[in-house]
């Protein structure tokens, strides 16, 4: 049975974007806040790459220009800013999942990605509540500098995680 090249190129990304999560540059937290309702399939492709499937779900990608590309092309949809190593340690411990299935598949072809974190191996996403009082004051459709909750937030990333835990 063949596979298709789409299903083989997104492992392929999976496996990248383990290898740069673990490395300790730079690390940019994204959290999907608006929904994937009447979204052009671009953006739900670039959404899938990221692995934000669900609202209120947050990843860790590399602060590189392959990471900030896909992030100016969702930036309605999502908010994004470095995080401290110490919020980054709080949400693993307290919101991360750990991956307990195999690493490959039977045959050694694909590999699932995951956060090493101290010795476990955690799912690479973060199911988060809902802000405490709200991502701001105007809403989910304005941009984080109008007062809103979209786009990059910069510092302020690591308070909206806190309230979301």
């Amino acid at each position: 049975m063949a596979t298709s090249p789409s299903s083989s190129m997104n492992v392929k990304k999976a496996s990248s974007v383990k290898a740069s999560v673990s490395h300790q540059g730079p690390k940019l937290a994204v959290v999907l806040v608006r929904g994937l309702i009447d979204m052009n399939q671009p953006l739900k492709d670039a959404l899938r790459v990221l692995r934000l499937h669900r609202k209120n779900h947050c990843v860790i990608v590399a602060d590189n220009p392959v990471s900030r590309g896909m992030l100016n092309k969702v930036k309605d949809y999502v908010t994004w800013g470095e995080i401290s190593s110490e919020t980054y340690t709080e949400l693993v411990e307290r919101r991360g999942k750990e991956f307990k299935a195999r690493q490959t598949d039977g045959k050694k072809k694909y590999s699932y990605a995951t956060i090493e974190f101290k010795g476990k191996k955690y799912k690479p996403y973060f199911a988060l509540n809902p802000p405490l009082k709200g991502f701001g004051r105007k809403g989910i459709k304005v941009a984080f500098r109008a007062g809103g909750a979209l786009g990059n937030r910069g510092e302020k990333m690591n308070d909206l995680i806190k309230r979301m835990m």
